[in-house]
């Protein structure tokens, strides 16, 4: 299995990359991003590209995949919604027109978020918005696109947030995790496990295109490496 990964210097897409390296069905990673992740392994290969807006000088190279999986992401916090728009949903979709046109039997995973708005309509600004690039992922030719929301992750294996604000809330209920993760399952799941779930239904699909903490889980536990 050849995946594609955006947004592996992020905190998801880190945790996402140390699974795609370490599970022997993923053959090769192309990261794609604006810098390199400084990671070096034999199945890696990264393409660094200043303009992720504008992937069709590069589309040759990302040719030959059997999955996307999109972790790149900003911070709604302190944003305009135009701004946040941009990142979510312009740069989103540029980027998938090109990888379904390259790779037609292709399947999209999308970190989305825990309360997004599926109508595109709601009140809150990043809900709205994230819904609205999840149905514009919907509306594209992939042979599968799965919407991943998840709620509370705890970052593990040294990874940590770029966002300072995660990064305090992380680092308070860090030492609450296995009493939160028993009380409220639902609401709780690990960068290990998003990265296990991804690669799940990259290789044998999921029961529902809209994947929970709790859906999550189960899908790394049939990889058979819940965290």
């Amino acid at each position: 299995m050849k995946i594609i990964l955006f947004g592996a210097t992020g905190m998801v897409g880190q945790g996402v990359l140390r699974e795609c390296l370490l599970d022997p069905a993923v053959e090769r990673v192309l990261t794609v991003g604006r810098r390199a992740t400084g990671v070096r392994h034999d199945k890696l290969r990264e393409l660094v590209h200043d303009d992720l807006f504008n992937l069709a000088p590069v589309a040759d190279q990302l040719t030959g995949y059997d999955a996307c999986f999109f972790c790149l992401g900003v911070s709604s916090v302190g944003m305009k919604e135009v701004d946040y728009r941009r990142v979510t949903v312009d740069l989103t979709l540029a980027a998938a027109r090109i990888l379904v046109a390259q790779n037609p039997t292709m399947t999209f995973a999308f970190v989305s978020g825990e309360g997004t708005d599926s109508t595109g309509r709601g009140k809150a600004m990043w809900a709205r918005v994230k819904g609205q690039a999840e149905n514009g992922l919907f509306a594209l030719p992939f042979k599968a696109a799965y919407m991943f929301r998840p709620g509370f992750i705890q970052p593990l294996h040294g990874i940590v947030s770029k966002t300072r604000l995660y990064r305090v809330i992380y680092a308070v209920f860090a030492p609450l995790y296995p009493l939160l993760k028993l009380l409220f399952p639902r609401w709780m799941t690990t960068t290990e496990n998003v990265g296990r779930a991804m690669i799940t239904v990259a290789r044998q699909g999921a029961p529902t295109r809209f994947i929970g903490n709790r859906e999550i889980n189960d899908l790394a536990r049939i990889a058979g490496r819940e965290a």
